[in-house]
């Protein structure tokens, strides 16, 4: 199959485009891919990724689809929903299978939503700084306040999203190069693997967080080089 001159990318929840480019424009750069990075509108975050994945097979054509977390999410059941449009999936950190229910991912999302509701977000950022990676901390310092007094909405609505089942997995054909964190507690390694043996055509890659912590490029370097490879 040929590859896609296109490439957007998703980010995850509570995050940002910068985010999402940094992680995977320098490795689809190398591939001759121009990438668009897409912002979370956070009072439609879903509905706005998926206008902005119509927008760009009207434009492009084939494209290639990436996420992080959610963003993996939406990319994957997008490109499910229109196998005619897509060269690949990039899915970086899947957060979950079906409905939500008790995910890590879920659970951090609702309850910072509600911390946020209670508290505000100076309180709120304080304590995150206080208790995540540095590099983590900046990325949701200042994705959080672009996304302020909406930030909540987008939380939940990302804590009630519908991810692909098994059974979608399995009729999902399309290429997809997942990577997952092995030590990563919101996105666990055992949602990847379950992707990954559910779906037709597809490649597992681990990383650590210490790994994104030095270069998030990572999460573009494995996922790419694993697609481009799916694809001869």
């Amino acid at each position: 199959m040929t590859w896609a001159t296109h490439a957007v990318v998703l980010p995850g929840t509570g995050s940002d485009a910068v985010f999402a480019r940094d992680a995977f424009s320098p490795a689809l750069e190398t591939m001759g891919t121009v990438t668009s990075a897409i912002d979370p509108d956070p009072r439609r975050v879903v509905a706005g990724y998926e206008d902005a994945l119509d927008d760009a097979a009207r434009r492009h054509g084939r494209i290639i689809v990436g996420g992080i977390s959610i963003g993996a999410a939406v990319a994957l059941s997008w490109a499910r929903r229109h196998p005619e449009s897509i060269v690949g999936v990039l899915a970086a950190l899947p957060p979950w299978l079906g409905e939500p229910g008790d995910a890590p991912a879920a659970l951090s999302a609702r309850f910072t939503s509600a911390r946020l509701c209670e508290s505000g977000l100076d309180d709120v950022t304080a304590a995150m700084v206080a208790s995540t990676p540095g590099w983590l901390s900046a990325t949701l310092t200042r994705s959080w306040a672009s996304q302020w007094p909406d930030l909540p909405l987008a939380l939940n609505e990302a804590a009630s999203y519908a991810a692909p089942t098994i059974d979608d997995l399995r009729r999902t054909f399309v290429p997809t190069a997942i990577v997952a964190a092995v030590d990563d507690p919101v996105h666990p390694r055992a949602v990847a693997d379950t992707w990954h043996t559910a779906l037709p055509t597809s490649s597992l890659a681990t990383i650590t967080l210490d790994d994104i912590g030095r270069d998030a490029g990572i999460l573009g370097i494995r996922t790419v080089s694993a697609l481009s490879s799916l694809l001869t």
